[in-house]
């Protein structure tokens, strides 16, 4: 279920301090219910979701049309990447953070992890349209248990990027994100707690 940016911005998530500079695109109530130390499953369902998980064959299509679009324009190349275009998020991490772990590799290679703490999970992408943040918080449900909420976060690239998400952003919202919510519950409803 979408729901509204400020339930990201009131809480005192450290990607406050981190991505100050970044706008808040979508923010959601994962369908992940359970206690207070499930977050770790979450983070590696997340870790480990990609296109071919979505059963969705509109999703997968447009995942799909993305990448042959990203290889015609240079949209995903190298040197539009973390690290390339945009300095890694890593590099403004105050101490504690910078040496924690930042938790596990996503299995495809797009996003690239932040940071991970007990409750709260960072990953970052960048091509030559935005450089973008996933956040995954882990956030009481109002009746006793716990939930995951994921926000997306986002810097346009310029007026190209600008332009970019608010092509998509019905794509976004009507296909691709509905999916993703239906994969995710799914995998949290079959995959047994450790």
């Amino acid at each position: 279920m979408r729901i509204s940016e400020t339930a990201h911005t009131c809480r005192s998530w450290r990607i406050h301090e981190i991505a100050h500079d970044f706008r808040v695109e979508d923010v959601w109530a994962l369908p992940t219910p359970g206690g207070p130390d499930d977050f770790a499953r979450l983070v590696r369902q997340t870790a480990t979701l990609n296109e071919s998980t979505l059963r969705s064959p509109s999703a997968r299509a447009l995942f799909a049309i993305r990448h042959r679009l990203g290889a015609l324009f240079g949209l995903d190349d190298p040197d539009s990447g973390v690290g390339a275009r945009v300095p890694t998020l890593r590099d403004r991490l105050p101490a504690d953070l910078r040496d924690a772990q930042a938790g596990p590799d996503f299995e495809t290679p797009s996003f690239t992890p932040v940071y991970l703490t007990d409750d709260e999970w960072a990953a970052e992408l960048a091509n030559r349209t935005v450089h973008t943040v996933l956040h995954l918080g882990w956030v009481p449900d109002g009746a006793g248990g716990y939930r995951g909420q994921m926000a997306v976060l986002v810097k346009p690239n310029g007026l190209f990027g600008t332009a970019y998400m608010a092509a998509i952003a019905p794509f976004r919202h009507l296909v691709v994100y509905p999916a993703l919510m239906h994969a995710i519950a799914q995998r949290w409803r079959d995959e047994p707690r450790p």
